[in-house]
């Protein structure tokens, strides 16, 4: 290779542009600008006039760098030169002389070469039968013949009558790219999926069941807030919390479930199930607790009798029966909603005397904690006053 062959590459590079853009539009005249959609384009119409194909990466080896430091392969030469409209490499430069350039004939193909053009020509994709095939020559040199100084008249040349194998239309890159982008796209929502799976995979292999409570003395739903701990292994409780009358929900793909569930009014129960076997709906009855049960009746009774003296006895019964129902050294807490009383703290007496003072906000009155000791005496309650507002949310 000498620098006159890069200078002639050089040359060879500008009339594969000028014969791409006779035809067809890119974006941007100069090639080593042209981006993938023109160099594919330019693929296609390679395959069509001169029947092969450089692959991308020759495309930027070759094009997209000026000047170049090396030559492409005789087989690649021959095919730009062919798509320019030459007959090979030779001929190309042989009518790009420079001055005092002298061409040898040791220039042309070897048969090595030629076996390598003919396997490129070969992969070139299938173009329509009755297109007529361009016709190979080959120059065959004469020993001490200056070409400079012979005709064309006085060159001996071969037609190559065998037929181009035919392959798929479809331009080898572009079908790389193809099969690239899909492999991705395929990758991508593999991924896609698994994650989905592994991030909603609780909901998805989960199963929900429902719980219902009912008071077992009435047969009726519970009259107060219902408070659900559900105990996992080696977790802290799941707490939840059921207005009067509400089911309890439970996603879980566990096979055992166990619950601690307690209410103000009603025995502490306990609940452990096999989800295996169990019914995706159950009824739980709740023992109601008769000594918490009575000092909440109690403490909401109405005391507003037909006359004074009825409604004074009425409030006198009231007082004794909380007064045999709550210890003395009972701790009774009153809940507010507002920021200047968050919680206060009352004795028995004053207890006593509010929940028996005849007022009708002790219909709104809820008690959130109740706990009484071995003997059945009232030691702690927790209570609540709500508002007419509150009340009819």
């Amino acid at each position: 290779m000498t620098d006159l062959d890069l200078l002639h590459f050089e040359q060879l590079k500008k009339d594969v542009q000028t014969e791409f853009l006779k035809e067809s539009n890119s974006s941007h005249d100069d090639i080593s600008k042209w981006k993938g959609i023109d160099i594919i384009y330019f693929q296609e119409d390679l395959r069509k006039k001169a029947k092969g194909n450089i692959s991308e990466k020759s495309f930027y080896t070759y094009f997209k760098t000026s000047p170049v430091t090396k030559l492409p392969r005789i087989d690649m030469l021959n095919l730009l030169s062919i798509y320019a409209g030459y007959d090979s490499w030779y001929d190309f430069k042989k009518q790009h002389l420079f001055a005092g350039e002298l061409l040898q004939e040791n220039e042309d193909l070897e048969q090595e070469e030629i076996i390598e053009l003919e396997k490129t020509v070969s992969s070139a994709p299938e173009l329509p039968k009755t297109e007529v095939q361009p016709q190979k020559t080959e120059y065959q040199p004469q020993e001490n013949i200056d070409l400079q100084k012979s005709i064309t008249e006085n060159q001996t040349f071969k037609e190559n009558t065998s037929t181009l194998t035919q392959t798929p239309k479809q331009p080898s890159a572009v079908r790389k790219n193809l099969l690239k982008k899909n492999a991705w796209a395929i990758i991508t929502s593999i991924l896609i999926a698994i994650t989905g799976v592994l991030g909603f995979k609780d909901q998805i292999f989960s199963k929900t069941y429902k719980y219902c409570f009912t008071d077992k003395d009435r047969g009726v739903s519970v009259i107060n807030t219902l408070e659900i701990r559900v105990i996992k292994e080696n977790e802290s409780p799941l707490l939840y919390k059921l207005k009067p009358g509400e089911c309890f929900y439970y996603s879980t793909k566990d096979k055992n479930i166990k619950m601690q569930i307690s209410a103000p009014f009603y025995e502490y129960l306990e609940v452990n199930r096999n989800l295996e076997n169990a019914p995706d709906e159950e009824m739980i009855e709740l023992k109601p607790d008769d000594y918490k049960m009575a000092a909440y009746y109690f403490s909401i009774k109405d005391v507003k009798g037909g006359n004074p003296e009825e409604q004074v006895a009425l409030i006198k019964q009231k007082r004794n029966q909380l007064e045999n129902l709550i210890s003395n050294n009972a701790v009774i807490y009153q809940v507010y909603d507002n920021k200047t009383y968050g919680i206060e703290r009352l004795d028995k007496q004053k207890y006593i005397t509010l929940v028996t003072t005849p007022t009708t906000s002790l219909k709104n009155l809820n008690v959130i904690e109740m706990k009484k000791d071995s003997k059945g005496k009232i030691v702690s309650i927790k209570f609540k006053i709500a508002s007419t507002d509150e009340e009819n949310k």
